[in-house]
């Protein structure tokens, strides 16, 4: 990708210019907002990083005016201006970003990044295509397991098609994207590095054509009779749901009866019924504070405080409901969170409909005496002990995840309090952080973007379980420094198994 720098001071372009390059990105550079004006009236740009304060034509009226004539690259603004004002200033006139110096360096790549991601087709940082797999936030690549060492421009080069994998290239898209303006390459240079790139694909277990051509027109991902990514495609480890049966014919055979379940299997069941009897009165009485703010709107004295309160009751009940694998009844529940959003203007008409669904949802939580048979964790056989820290503002949530993980053999902490996250993360060490995305204080986004800047955490595994399964906190979770989202409801099972995918992942990434 190609990003130009405008900045008046030498040290800090040439600083920056070097630690970029290390980045995989190609870097044109000017010294005032004059000189960039020009780069960007000649050349195309995937980002542009503005000083605020140079000679001629300052940042915020360059960002201004490429505003004015309809650029939309992203624009990141540099300035030693740290102040409310500086930064309104910054916003209003068009600026994506605002970073203050001195800078930490990683904080600035990870911007850089997250502002490049959002701008792309896939803006996701894990990019995959058939058995090959990209990580963006470490410059990682394997393909089929194993490891690819690939060049900087390999790596920038195969970036760039799986970004937008179906487009086809051509080699002066290729050289505008990957080399600066005074390198000059020639067309030949594309086909040399697209050569040596296939041949390390190839040496991987890839087809020869993996990068196929288009003669005359340029190079392109093949098409993989049922790859896995579709486009744009969804990062490996996000759990999506299953199609149902009513949502496709039956034309297989019925599958045969499960397996009975193990003596440890049955006690988990055993356990996980007696935390639901302990805790269903606590759910149905968030169910009857839900009922009383209903009975609030039908009279117009529903206040906006009181619909946020019961907007996180109804949030907090669906985490729950689905732990307990009551997935209809946390269905309801997700209902009425979406209908009484607090961004949402309530009208005395809407109480009616809302007190049904209310009404529903008393009814299947007072009707569950016993629990839907799922599936129960099996132990790990694992030799070395995983530490798992669970931070979630759910303490029936921790309750039942703390049995899941202790039953699968993990060493489990939990905490309900993020106020006291790295406390309890120094005194932890865990080998892997299960995070809920919205919790009170802080959320577990602003935790896993601040453990990324960190050089203690930089590297823990940090996996989001949340009851929020839409593409666009997916996203937010992945553009702080997420390794996996899994959203909620999910079985023990199915969560042991991620976290040991997690961990072997990333012992192959370490060699």
């Amino acid at each position: 990708m190609r990003i130009l720098l405008v900045d008046d001071d030498d040290a800090l372009r040439e600083v920056l210019t070097q630690r970029l390059s290390v980045e995989n990105y190609a870097i044109d550079t000017a010294k005032d907002g004059q000189q960039g004006w020009e780069h960007i009236s000649t050349y195309d740009y995937d980002l542009v990083i503005l000083d605020v304060v140079m000679p001629q034509l300052d940042g915020v009226n360059l960002c201004k005016h490429l505003r004015s004539q309809g650029h939309t690259v992203p624009i990141l603004l540099l300035t030693s201006q740290d102040s409310h004002d500086a930064k309104l200033t910054g916003w209003e006139a068009g600026a994506d970003d605002y970073v203050v110096k001195p800078f930490n360096e990683a904080e600035l790549i990870a911007r850089i990044r997250a502002l490049l991601r959002r701008s792309h087709t896939n803006p996701l940082p894990i990019l995959t295509w058939g058995e090959l797999w990209l990580n963006t936030n470490t410059g990682d690549s394997l393909y089929g397991g194993r490891e690819l060492s690939l060049t900087a421009k390999e790596y920038a080069l195969l970036e760039m098609m799986l970004r937008d994998s179906q487009h086809v290239f051509s080699s002066e898209e290729i050289l505008d994207s990957l080399w600066a303006s005074e390198a000059f390459p020639a067309e030949a240079t594309v086909r040399s590095h697209v050569r040596r790139l296939r041949n390390k694909l190839t040496a991987a277990g890839a087809p020869p054509d993996f990068i196929a051509t288009a003669h005359g027109h340029g190079y392109y991902l093949k098409a993989i009779a049922g790859a896995a990514v579709a486009y744009p495609p969804s990062p490996p480890d996000i759990i999506v749901p299953q199609a149902t049966d009513t949502d496709i014919p039956n034309t297989t055979p019925s599958p045969q009866p499960p397996a009975p379940l193990t003596e440890q299997q049955r006690q988990y069941q055993t356990l996980l019924n007696q935390t639901w009897q302990q805790h269903q009165a606590n759910c149905l009485a968030k169910v009857g504070q839900l009922q009383s703010a209903v009975g609030d709107l039908a009279q117009n004295r529903l206040a906006a405080t009181a619909q946020a309160e019961a907007y996180r009751l109804a949030h907090t009940l669906s985490g729950t409901l689905g732990t307990f694998g009551l997935h209809q009844a946390m269905q309801l529940s997700r209902q009425i969170e979406q209908e009484i959003h607090p961004d949402l203007y309530l009208e005395s008409s809407q109480a009616q409909a809302l007190s049904q669904l209310t009404t529903n949802l008393h009814r299947l939580i007072s009707s569950t005496i016993t629990l839907p048979l799922d599936d129960a964790p099996n132990a790990s056989n694992h030799d070395q002990t995983v530490r798992i820290m669970v931070v979630d503002d759910d303490p029936i949530f921790l309750q039942t995840i703390f049995h899941q993980l202790q039953t699968s053999g993990f060493d489990v902490s939990t905490l309900d309090d993020p106020q006291q996250f790295w406390q309890t993360l120094e005194t932890t060490s865990p080998d892997v952080l299960l995070l809920d995305v919205q919790m009170p204080q802080i959320s577990g986004l602003e935790l896993c973007e601040k453990l990324r800047t960190n050089p203690s955490w930089q590297k823990l595994p940090v996996m989001f379980l949340s009851i929020f399964g839409d593409a666009q906190t997916q996203h937010r979770a992945f553009s702080v420094g997420a390794d996996d989202y899994l959203a909620k409801p999910i079985t023990g099972q199915q969560l042991s198994n991620r976290i040991h995918q997690r961990l072997q992942r990333v012992r192959l990434l370490s060699g």
